[in-house]
């Protein structure tokens, strides 16, 4: 791989104007209101910007193509049932700003490459298919029809399926997600990595194993009614805004709340709610009742403290283990007692990271509370141990009985509209075998059984040359990939690349020998088709499916909606071998909802449910206490504490979020919550570890990463100090994702460990 086609993957080294202030310890408010104004009337119409905040995440409206987080059952706010980020995720969306044809003409991909990833963002929405020829240096435009027929040539000329991958974004609708994996299935391979494969794959694996279902179990009214919530890893504010209301409302119901993590996050410190009056001139709700400042991956150490402590109780005093619950429902907990003794209090308290007044008033939250909601996100879920920092969350769940009744239970947050319901069709590369059965008996092609490629597998697989076509449906694969430079390259190796978007983003800059760009319809954008508009659907954290409507007109007239393009390229590549007739399902997307039905458990009267204005639930065993595990109950866990042996020059590093971000999608330089401004390529430091290392604030530093023997470097970086524990730091992605190593992932789930990622800090 050249050097040119290395850097296009990496983020410009470049300095913009960093400034830094004092971080807030309220939230939302004010600053929020002015800065989704402030992004709407820059990047959006005027008029379009209205129409959608009317209409976004409103009952019989469209759904936001940002987070996963519930829209209430009930009243929604007429005021507008969004966030800041959500706004922002419209604007960026349906931006005001169109790239032609004479866009690309004009600009080599060695020039687009050299831009940020905000000014590829910003340049505007795709409006044509384009193609890349082998040993060009500019896209030209291509038909749809040459499109597909150019793709399906691409994979009917590989020695075998399994030569291909197929990516899934969570923002692609149920539709177009079960459709694109009966494709590749009937197509003959099960290679469908996905983006859950970076987030929440840890989540699933470990509340398969103890609850038989990899979601979680709660509804928005069990967070209004729970007597305590912990929010661990998880920044609220930045990553899923809405969810401070609930909290909110649970505080004012009674509820407590402990946020757990390493940075302390201005969102769960107080949030003011932008539609309350009276809140916005009183300065909102404290929302954290303490603030417990963990060590990176301390985690596991912290609950285990708590258990010893609790268990502790309950052998001195009783009635602090719901034994009924314990007796009745769950499997495993002698095992889980008898290693649980093993550990010794002060040691985990000391790996977490905490002091002893702090642990005392979490221990005594905990002890007193029987209906406990845990909340989490990625700060759980991307290290080694990703699985088993999950399975101890669920231990203490069970030893208080706070699973499977009102205000309680598990909550993990997804980070993407519909990642959630991806997986609920079918994009999974180890789907079940009862999936698959279903699958033959509606169309009658066995489907393979073989395990496909996750993300990690994937690209290994392409850095190899065993893959040698990726389709990615959605989503900014380079910026969302560990291991920058390897996964890169990995690309480049393959004959073609394809993917499908709304709007330029880095990784159609780093390329097979040939490549391809398919436009699709935006989220709020109206899909017309030979019936009609067409209505979708989408799954949220909780596990409702509603329907989502677009309401604007496509910004072009050569755009198609997801949905199409999966049935265009099914059509060219499986010709007359197919057993489906693909062009019917674009015309109608009911048809592809009846098929999801007779498919997919829990779809009973699809269309039908689909009408109703607030959605519906599919089914949760964990939430009725019917565990579908192999023993029938909810199952304890024995999990190991982390070892981490640090030398003395080292540091813990994370690879965080700003607040003008969302996964990839970079929508401006600041980030407000944190104090920082004008600058993305920075290093949050402990001052002490800065003192010991006589580094300055705003100082010039590289950041090097050794895993296995391979050295990886990410150069210039501006140092600022932080709260942050001792030997921790904490970085952006996907600046940083150049040193989270490949082959460094949770066990059993093979998520990247980008929240534990071992660093040296060198003067640049």
């Amino acid at each position: 791989m050249s050097k040119s086609s290395i850097e296009k993957a990496l983020t410009p080294e470049q300095f913009d104007n960093l400034k830094t202030k004092t971080p807030p310890t309220n939230s939302v408010g004010f600053g929020a209101l002015k800065a989704a104004m402030r992004h709407a009337n820059k990047y959006m119409n005027t008029k379009d910007a209205l129409k959608v905040s009317l209409k976004i995440n409103q009952k019989g409206g469209f759904d936001c193509p940002g987070c996963a987080w519930p829209d209430p059952d009930d009243e929604r706010s007429s005021l507008g049932e969004y966030c800041e980020n959500g706004l922002k995720a419209m604007a960026e969306e349906v931006q005001n700003k169109l790239i032609t044809r004479d866009f690309f003409a004009s600009k080599t991909i060695d020039e687009l490459a050299s831009l940020s990833d905000f000014e590829i963002g910003k340049s505007g929405r795709l409006t044509a298919p384009m193609y890349l020829p082998k040993g060009a240096s500019n896209y030209e435009p291509i038909s749809w029809e040459d499109a597909f027929k150019k793709i399906g040539t691409h994979l009917n000329n590989l020695d075998a399926p399994d030569e291909a991958v197929f990516y899934t974004s969570g923002r692609t609708t149920n539709e177009a997600a079960f459709l694109y994996q009966l494709f590749v299935r009937e197509y003959g391979t099960s290679n469908l990595p996905d983006c859950s494969n970076m987030c929440h794959e840890a989540s699933g694996k470990a509340l398969s194993q103890t609850l038989g279902i990899g979601k979680g179990s709660v509804t928005l009214d069990d967070l209004y009614k729970a007597e305590l919530v912990m929010v661990i890893g998880q920044n609220p504010a930045t990553n899923h805004p809405r969810m401070l209301s609930a909290l909110e409302k649970c505080k004012n119901n009674g509820g407590k709340i402990i946020a757990i993590n390493p940075l302390p996050e201005a969102g769960l410190m107080k949030f003011t709610d932008p539609q309350n009056p009276i809140k916005m001139l009183t300065g909102g709700t404290k929302l954290a009742d303490v603030f417990v400042p963990v060590t990176i991956n301390g985690d596991v150490a912290l609950f285990k403290a708590i258990l010893l402590k609790l268990l502790e109780k309950e052998e001195t005093e009783g009635h602090v283990f719901d034994k009924t619950f314990i007796e009745d429902h769950t499997h495993g907990y002698d095992d889980f007692i008898t290693d649980l003794k093993t550990y010794n209090f002060d040691e985990c308290l000391e790996l977490s990271g905490i002091s002893v007044d702090i642990f005392d008033r979490v221990f005594e939250l905990v002890l007193n509370k029987k209906k406990i909601i845990v909340c989490w996100a990625m700060g759980l879920t991307q290290h080694e141990n990703a699985v088993d920092n999950i399975r101890e969350i669920v231990n203490l769940l069970l030893l208080k009985g706070s699973i499977g009744k009102e205000g309680a239970g598990t909550c993990p947050v997804r980070g993407h509209s519909n990642v959630q319901g991806d997986r609920t069709v079918g994009i999974w590369e180890e789907a079940p075998q009862a999936f698959l059965d279903k699958i033959e008996a509606k169309y009658g092609f066995k489907p393979t059984n073989k395990h496909g490629y996750s993300v990690i597998d994937a690209i290994r697989a392409m850095y190899e040359k065993k893959a040698k076509v990726f389709v990615g449906m959605g989503g900014n694969f380079i910026s969302a990939v560990p291991d920058t430079v390897y996964s890169a390259q990995a690309l480049a190796n393959c004959n073609l690349t394809v993917h499908v978007s709304t709007k330029l983003n880095r990784s159609h800059l780093v390329t097979g020998k040939e490549a391809l760009i398919l436009p699709c319809l935006g989220r709020a954008e109206k899909d017309y088709q030979k019936t009609g508009v067409q209505v979708q659907s989408v799954e949220n954290s909780m596990g409702i499916v509603s329907s989502t409507k677009g309401i604007l007109e496509p910004c072009s007239d050569n755009l198609l909606s997801e949905v199409a393009v999966v049935c265009g390229i099914a059509n060219a590549t499986l010709k007359d071998r197919s057993k489906i007739d693909w062009l019917a399902y674009k015309d109608d997307y009911s048809l592809v909802r009846d098929d999801i039905e007779e498919v997919v458990a829990g779809f009973d009267d699809y269309n039908k449910k689909l009408k109703k204005p607030s959605g519906f639930y599919l089914p949760n065993g964990a939430r009725i206490r019917e565990f579908k595990t192999k023993t029938g109950k909810a199952n304890f866990s024995v999990n190991k504490l982390p070892e981490w042996k640090l030398k003395d020059d080292e540091l813990v590093m994370m690879t965080i979020r700003s607040h003008d971000q969302f996964n990839t999608t970079i929508y401006g330089l600041n980030d407000r919550y944190r104090g920082v401004y004008n600058e993305r390529r920075i290093i949050f430091m402990n001052r002490e570890d800065m003192q010991v290392r006589e580094l300055k604030e705003q100082q010039v530093v590289n950041l090097k990463s050794e895993f296995n023997g391979v050295i990886r470097e990410a150069n210039k970086f501006k140092v600022v100090g932080y709260d942050i524990p001792k030997g921790c730091c904490a970085t952006y992605f996907p600046e940083t994702n150049v040193l989270v190593p490949l082959d460094q992932f949770a066990h059993t789930a093979k998520t990247p460990a980008s929240k534990s990622v071992v660093i040296t800090v060198e003067e640049g």
